[in-house]
């Protein structure tokens, strides 16, 4: 008994010093990875790399923005969920963290069980825009004068996203549904493209972000309808909500988060987590993610957690009311 005693004590004192060991082994040892599921240029893409910079300085290694496009964003998504190295990240969307695998079972990934959610970055609304030229809606006409364009042109008009399932696409289907409208669903691989389609007459509407919007909308291309918020919103106040366009009971946001693979050792994702949340709330990032069109939030991962179930949970609803399924 005295030799088993002995025996695991010895156990107990190194299983005591190995927690510590391990915490202390070096941390990052090459590059830090983050994977963009959408093209150089789109929303995501400029919100990783505003990151990149501080997250560098701060980790002591560089940090390379890989963009792996396609399928709205689940490419990117399902590469990040299944890298193995401890050095990979993804900065992401609504919809590959809460519905991807509702629309699609086939997805080869589980956007509840395959993602550790390390901080929610930014919130939007987006703006319905429409281009300023077309033939059966007058320049001046008001947003209850769209709607009574679109509802006259039925499937004869088409609207674009940045594909299948993303939250643009799940929000202009709920805005069918309240507004009687019926365009065609076109995807895209990101907003710029899909502003791009706007103005060479491809696509009579679509939703996009403020920051896309104003922009052209200031270059005289594209007019705004509404915002897609529950009233006005301090990224673009002076663009009516659309329940001041008549859409009632209508509420959507856009947001992007930082989620590591679910197999990165827990002492590194709350590392980050941290760190991309004092990044996040910091004067400088919160200008500029504010300037591309987004509230900061910089939560904690518990935070961002409970937000995928919430979006979960709400847009789903929406895919099986409006039997959404990939095309």
């Amino acid at each position: 008994m005295h030799a088993l005693s002995r025996r695991a004590a010895l156990l107990a004192a190194l299983a005591a010093t190995a927690s510590p060991w391990v915490a202390a082994q070096p941390w990052p040892t090459k590059p830090l990875k983050i994977i963009v599921g959408f093209p150089p240029g789109s929303s995501p893409d400029i919100t990783a790399r505003t990151f990149s910079e501080p997250l560098s300085k701060a980790l002591g290694q560089p940090v390379i923005v890989e963009n792996k496009v396609g399928a709205g964003g689940n490419i990117g998504a399902d590469a990040v969920a299944k890298a193995t190295d401890d050095h990979t990240i993804g900065l992401m969307i609504n919809g590959n963290m809460t519905i991807a695998k509702l629309l699609n079972p086939t997805v080869p990934f589980d956007p509840l069980k395959d993602f550790a959610p390390l901080s929610l970055v930014g919130t939007s609304p987006l703006v319905l825009t429409a281009p300023v030229s077309q033939p059966d809606v007058p320049a001046t006409a008001s947003a209850k004068e769209f709607f009574e364009a679109a509802r006259k042109a039925g499937d004869k008009w088409s609207y674009g996203t940045p594909g299948v399932g993303t939250v643009g696409h799940i929000g202009t289907e709920l805005l069918k549904a309240r507004s009687h409208i019926n365009p065609v669903h076109v995807p895209y691989p990101g907003y710029p493209q899909v502003a791009t389609a706007m103005l060479g007459g491809q696509l009579q509407m679509a939703m996009i972000p403020p920051a896309l919007a104003q922009a052209q909308a200031r270059a005289g291309k594209l007019r705004m309808i509404g915002v897609t918020s529950s009233g006005r919103s301090s990224l673009a106040p002076d663009v009516p909500s659309l329940a001041e366009a008549g859409i009632q009971d209508f509420s959507l946001e856009i947001w992007n988060a930082f989620a590591a693979p679910a197999s990165m050792p827990a002492a590194i994702q709350a590392r980050l987590s941290a760190l991309i949340s004092d990044i996040t709330r910091s004067e400088e990032v919160r200008g500029k993610l504010f300037q591309q069109g987004w509230n900061t939030v910089g939560s904690s991962a518990e935070g961002l957690a409970n937000r995928i179930k919430a979006d979960t949970r709400a847009l789903g609803r929406v895919i099986a009311e409006r039997g959404i399924k990939v095309e």
